[in-house]
């Protein structure tokens, strides 16, 4: 039998959130005081400190993401913060610092955009760090994310050279520092050639300009090859993506921020010879603890850094912080740090 909940002090009865009313424009985004949610048994309620804006909530407030979701709706896929409630036999403590990603948040059950949240305890992540809450709350769908990718899509090792495809994005940004961490050469895209500088002020060895065809840029750099490759512009690009691969290399679809995820007529014989191609799509668990502990650490000791776009205080600048990102006009993460 579960034991009984362990909490963290009485939590009000209401807490602001931002709620998409209905699918729209970002006057679809509204200030409300709603019920605190009710916690089930196996889930965690979170008192939410800060939180990353996505891409994936814009189609949300738009109404193109999921179709199974309903409104209104709590949005927001990821958030940092400290336990408010949990089960005792959870191993998690009240006021104890956690991340949470993915997982239906903000889609089949309400997301961070909220004083609080509640998520089932297999997507909650303890964490002990001194780092700002600013810079945490950028993290956690960002580094699992390019994590999963580079180790359960692609296996990256030293000495090996990557291809990011899609490099300004904040997980082709994350995914970079991270290769660049194991020991790989990084060559990354951006279809702004005024980027190009910027990428290669953040580590990456050779930035590219992408105009939809860079198999011959990429072959020009690296004449066998590269080792891997990961896809995030998406399907329209990706035959041009495997064309970068050596034998037996690995390209691993991740995104679409071109829009495109599938490819009309598709037959496998796109696919060069010995080429291999895969996909992911990771959850929280994808992202051990220990794991997240180390790039924690890292980031602590400056070996890792996190691309910030800029930093936003309170719910009333999530309508701000999403047009950020929907302009696209500073690479990096956009990131709401709730007031006490």
């Amino acid at each position: 039998m579960r034991q009984p909940t362990a909490g963290g002090g009485a939590a009000p009865a209401t807490m602001r959130a931002v709620v998409v009313t209905r699918p729209g424009g970002l006057d679809a985004l509204q200030i409300r005081d709603v019920p605190v949610p009710v916690r089930e048994p196996g889930w965690v309620r979170i008192r939410i400190k800060a939180f990353g804006v996505n891409e994936s909530e814009v189609t949300t407030r738009k109404g193109e993401s999921d179709p199974e979701v309903t409104y209104p709706r709590v949005p927001g896929i990821e958030g940092v913060g400290v336990v408010d409630e949990a089960d005792q036999d959870s191993g998690l403590r009240p006021g104890q610092q956690v991340a949470t990603m993915m997982g239906g948040m903000g889609r089949r059950f309400d997301g961070s955009y909220a004083q609080y949240a509640t998520v089932p305890a297999s997507q909650v992540i303890p964490m002990e760090t001194g780092l700002p809450w600013d810079v945490v709350g950028a993290l956690p769908e960002m580094f699992q994310t390019a994590y999963g990718s580079l180790t359960t899509g692609l296996d990256l090792q030293a000495g090996q050279t990557l291809l990011i495809r899609g490099g300004t994005s904040t997980v082709g940004l994350s995914a970079a520092t991270m290769a660049k961490d194991i020991g790989a050469t990084v060559i990354s895209t951006t279809r702004h050639a005024e980027r190009a500088e910027q990428l290669r002020a953040m580590g990456i060895d050779h930035p590219l300009v992408d105009d939809g065809k860079i198999a011959e840029m990429v072959r020009g750099l690296v004449p066998e090859g590269v080792d891997a490759a990961l896809e995030l512009v998406g399907c329209s690009v990706l035959a041009d993506t495997l064309r970068t691969v050596r034998r037996p290399g690995t390209v691993c679809f991740t995104g679409a921020l071109a829009g495109q995820w599938s490819i009309p007529d598709f037959t496998p014989f796109m696919i060069p010879a010995g080429v291999r191609l895969t996909s992911y799509a990771g959850e929280a668990a994808d992202l051990p603890s220990d794991v997240f502990a180390r790039q924690l650490q890292a980031l602590a000791e400056g070996h890792l850094s996190a691309p910030v776009a800029k930093v936003y205080h309170g719910l009333e600048q999530v309508r701000d912080a999403q047009a950020g990102v929907e302009s696209g006009a500073i690479p990096g993460k956009h990131v709401v740090v709730l007031n006490d």
